[in-house]
């Protein structure tokens, strides 16, 4: 049986601060990486890994809410992950119906929105029930918006963009000279979305990983060594810290 962590409480952590609004970033966009690593280091099985990065998404939630970010995207299962052992999948496709079985009328109450990106027809049943069903529940919030990304790789993404603008071309839909990039974006599953201010990837590696491609041109990278799991609101804070101190020219002066 899941033992319940505190999800969001009316006591603020020691090591949590007002972070200015104007300052935070509208999109946050999350590569959740280390859990392996992370159980490896305890002579632990990799799954357990997996599990105790479900403690470290909620308190990143949590975090956000507190930040009022409008646009958490946390990168959940790879197209690139099928090639992992099967009971290691198993596992992780098993996840967010615990999480969202186990948080969703805190998640409600909070006024925070579900949505998901990603091939979701390739997904277990369980899998996309349980996500279709706190997408369903969340629908009418409009605090923010926690994406996961399931089953999810940019360059399929890209891709079939280009084969949907393609047939509206095709079928007189849409014209050649209508095309250019806001038009384009929206044939990706972001679509409606503000690309994110700001990546954080933990776990050591520097590469993007495959995700968000085409959405990641202008935004700025932080990385860190910190294993996901132990990505604390401290780490974050640290992040948005960094991010305050940036300037954003978009290639101007």
């Amino acid at each position: 049986m899941s033992m319940k962590i505190p999800f969001f409480n009316n006591k603020q952590s020691k090591e949590f601060f007002h972070y200015p609004e104007d300052h935070t970033p509208d999109h946050i966009a999350i590569i959740m990486d280390g859990n392996g690593r992370w159980a490896g280091k305890r002579g632990m099985p990799r799954v357990a890994g997996h599990k105790e990065g479900l403690s470290a998404v909620v308190k990143i939630v949590k975090a956000a809410v507190k930040c009022k970010v409008k646009v958490l995207t946390l990168y959940t299962f790879s197209t690139e992950n099928w090639k992992r052992p099967k009971p290691e999948i198993d596992f992780i496709l098993r996840l967010p119906k615990e999480f969202l079985h186990i948080y969703l009328p805190d998640l409600i109450a909070n006024n925070v929105r579900i949505e998901a990106i990603g091939d979701m027809e390739n997904l277990p049943a369980y899998t996309r029930e349980s996500v279709q069903f706190a997408i369903d529940r969340t629908r009418d919030n409009d605090g923010l918006q926690l994406n996961f990304a399931l089953n999810y790789g940019s360059r399929r993404e890209i891709l079939n963009a280009m084969k949907k603008m393609f047939t509206d071309i095709n079928d007189a839909k849409l014209s050649m000279d209508e095309v250019d990039e806001q038009q384009f974006s929206e044939y990706l599953n972001t679509a409606g979305m503000s690309d994110p201010d700001l990546l954080i990837r933990t776990g050591g590696e520097k590469r993007l990983s495959n995700f968000l491609l085409w959405q990641l041109a202008y935004t700025e990278f932080w990385f860190t060594d910190v294993l996901w799991p132990d990505f604390s609101e401290k780490e974050f804070l640290h992040a948005l810290e960094e991010y305050r101190q940036r300037k954003r020219r978009y290639g101007g002066i």
